[in-house]
């Protein structure tokens, strides 16, 4: 009979894959059956088919390259989803948790190693570094519970980059002391690069970012600039004399702002990330796990429980004294202490570096038992780890549930309708409604072409729709649902009202007019034909670049505007847009609009970063040119007649938008106006009001009469 064991380990690329993606398939089924975290699952599967299991496949060359690729996927994850506004609020917060989880696990397994196992100081620090630094190997989970932004993740985050750079500058200087080569002048030109690199990317990258971006809207570039500045700061980061997980970390950090959450980018680089780079990464470090040393007892089980459990209860320590010091709930400890306890690739590396080290006494710092040692802890760490995180992620979600929500769901009439016509404008306008939705109500979207009922009816119709279609696509790429219709009217406004009674519509997004050639007008054919006979919100949008590379949003508020119906509601939209962007929001009106625009951001929206600046009167609107920048969105509150915040001023508006603002990111903004329906034609208010009055046109006649 054959032997069966000729056949494995699988050399054939082909079969290799196949099975990786067999474990990547079933894992989370049968770890699902069991109860049991899917990451788990990865792990365990490495053990099962790594040379110390039943020996199917080698640890080859793929594993060391995906596997790397995977840890630094985790690491740039991390602070690419991180809330920013949050890490720089609690910056005192992460550099005190980044210390105590550093120095807590640190010190007690430097004692126990010194004390118990009777190690040299040197080895003993070494293991000291390994355990006070860990790997966010738990880090999907906090994910699919959608927990990124919550303090606790933060703090977790933010603190292990803090003890990993700590735990690295410590290891750089046990290399120099060994190597002979740690005089002040090593640190000084270590502490050189370092800064150098952290301005050179900190610099350089947002610049080039913001111009890619700018320049480039294929989705395939923009994924592979973004995975081109993820390794390239980690190799930059391994050249200073750091780990390239440090410089993926600072990656991510950089490029969050120009990464919206809710972007297709961002939904692309998680797909990737999850289906092949992380868990290629997790069934690697299962295959360098030998469980049966476990069972040969003797020495390896005192060094898995010194550097396991003693560095563990090092991490629990940190985590619930630093949850009691910052008084947050016991969940949110426990979500810091499950972060914050795996280790991985980073041990490895650690461990690898001692094994090439010799002591005083000539021999290596790191022998067999501890090499193997550190291998074990590894699966004991992600254990506890897994379980202790997933158990957290629960616990918040359950307790969350009981506090007040962000929104009413039951309350909120959310349904936003997109006209596009223009190709080049349409996918911009998507962009804008995906950032400004509630994404606790997961509600689609709705993308209306309407075209005449003239001879070019038909063609119009089918570039109508292929223009649909590829909407549709572009909001699939951000998980959101995208209805659809091309309508056939006689009139463009009235099409578009019509559909936004048949839809039950709560605003319009729409592209402002910028064809000349189609109408000299500001507001082209039917844009005031749409805001005059609709009594909802309408947001008429002009950018000119990504709104990922916008840095801060200019709001003109008109006085009185908090007594309009419709004034939370814009307000709301734009709170989430300069927090999915996040970027500064910047209010200019009187001083008691200011004071309700203010207590709602701090009551709502407290993450957001916003500023006021008094404009006592609205003629003082074209003084604010000189202050926008090509990277900032103006976004105008107005008024339609009759209403309440309505001032002769805003007759003026589409000249000084067209005198001052030219160039500008534009937004401007018709509140919500009930009461009643302006969709029937009044003696009163009629549907359509010309640009300019009789009057105006007269008196411009005149002077240019008496001009010539």
């Amino acid at each position: 009979m054959p032997n069966p064991s000729h056949y494995f380990p699988i050399a054939d690329p082909t079969l290799i894959f196949f099975v990786v993606l067999l474990i990547v398939l079933f894992a989370p089924i049968i770890m699902g059956k069991l109860r049991i975290p899917h990451i788990i699952g990865m792990v365990m599967a490495g053990v099962a088919i790594g040379q110390y299991g039943l020996n199917i496949l080698e640890r080859d060359s793929s594993f060391e390259l995906f596997g790397k690729v995977g840890l630094y996927y985790i690491m740039f994850l991390a602070s690419l989803e991180m809330d920013m506004e949050g890490f720089r609020k609690k910056l005192g917060q992460v550099t005190v948790f980044g210390l105590l989880t550093n120095l807590v696990p640190m010190a007690l397994t430097y004692v126990m190693s010194v004390w118990v196992l009777d190690y040299s100081p040197a080895t003993s620090l070494l293991l000291g570094c390994i355990m006070a630094s860990n790997t966010l190997i738990a880090y999907p989970i906090v994910g699919r519970f959608g927990l990124q932004r919550k303090p606790s993740v933060t703090l977790s985050v933010g603190g292990s980059m803090l003890s990993l750079l700590l735990a690295l500058i410590v290891l750089a200087a046990l290399v120099a002391a060994n190597s002979g080569a740690g005089g002040w002048l090593f640190w000084v030109w270590f502490a050189l690069k370092f800064v150098l690199y952290c301005a050179a990317m900190i610099y350089l990258i947002p610049r080039l970012t913001r111009w890619f971006l700018r320049r480039y809207s294929d989705a395939v570039m923009q994924f592979i600039f973004v995975l081109t500045i993820l390794f390239m700061s980690a190799s930059l980061s391994e050249a200073v004399g750091l780990e390239g997980i440090f410089g993926a970390f600072l990656a991510g950090l950089i490029l969050n702002r120009f990464i919206p959450h809710v972007s297709p980018l961002m939904n692309r680089i998680e797909f990737i990330g999850n289906a092949i780079f992380i868990p290629y990464f997790l069934i690697g470090v299962g295959m360098l796990i030998n469980v049966r040393l476990l069972f040969q007892g003797g020495i390896i089980l005192w060094i898995v429980f010194i550097i396991a459990f003693i560095g563990t209860f090092g991490k629990a320590v940190a985590a619930y004294v630093a949850s009691f010091v910052f008084r947050l709930p016991l969940s949110s400890g426990h979500m810091m202490f499950g972060l914050t306890s795996a280790h991985a690739a980073g041990a490895i590396a650690m461990v690898m570096v001692g094994i090439h080290l010799k002591g005083a006494d000539g021999l290596c710092l790191v022998n067999d038992d501890i090499l193997n040692g550190v291998v074990i802890m590894i699966l004991v760490t992600c254990i506890i780890s897994t379980f202790v995180t997933e158990y957290a992620a629960e616990r918040i979600t359950l307790r969350d549930k009981e506090m007040p929500q962000e929104d009413n769901p039951s309350g909120d009439d959310e349904r936003m309708l997109i006209p596009v016509k223009y190709p080049e404008y349409a996918q911009s306008l998507v962009t804008l409604a995906m950032l400004m939705r509630n994404q606790r109500l997961n509600r689609g979207l709705v993308a209306l072409n309407v075209v005449y009922d003239d001879a070019d009816m038909r063609l119009n119709q089918e570039k109508g729709q292929q223009l649909l279609e590829r909407l549709t696509q572009f909001a699939a790429g951000s998980d959101v649902r995208m209805q659809t219709q091309v309508r056939v009217a006689a009139n463009i406004a009235n099409g578009i009202k019509h559909a936004f009674k048949e839809f039950r519509a709560s605003e319009i997004i729409i592209g402002m007019h910028m064809h000349k050639e189609v109408s000299a007008k500001f507001w082209g054919e039917f844009h005031q034909s749409l805001f005059n006979g609709l009594n909802r919100q309408i947001m008429m949008a002009r950018l000119k670049q990504p709104l990922s590379t916008i840095r801060l949003i200019q709001v003109a508020v008109p006085s009185r505007a908090q007594f309009e119906p419709g004034f939370y509601r814009w307000l709301q939209r734009l709170a989430r847009l300069g927090g999915n962007l996040d970027c500064r929001i910047l209010f200019h009106g009187r001083s008691d609009t200011i004071g309700l625009l203010r207590e709602f951001m701090q009551n709502r929206y407290p993450h957001v970063r916003s500023e006021y600046n008094s404009m006592e009167h609205w003629n003082e609107l074209p003084r604010l040119a000189s202050t926008i920048h090509d990277d900032h969105l103006f976004v105008v509150v107005t008024a339609r007649k009759g209403t309440v915040s309505y001032k002769n001023a805003m007759e003026r508006l589409p000249d000084e938008l067209t005198n001052h603002f030219a160039g500008t990111n534009m937004m401007i903004i018709f509140p919500d106006q009930y009461g009643d329906a302006m969709d029937e034609m009044t003696f009163a208010q009629p549907q359509h009001t010309e640009e300019k009055s009789a009057y105006e046109l007269l008196r411009e006649w005149l002077k240019g009469a008496t001009r010539s």
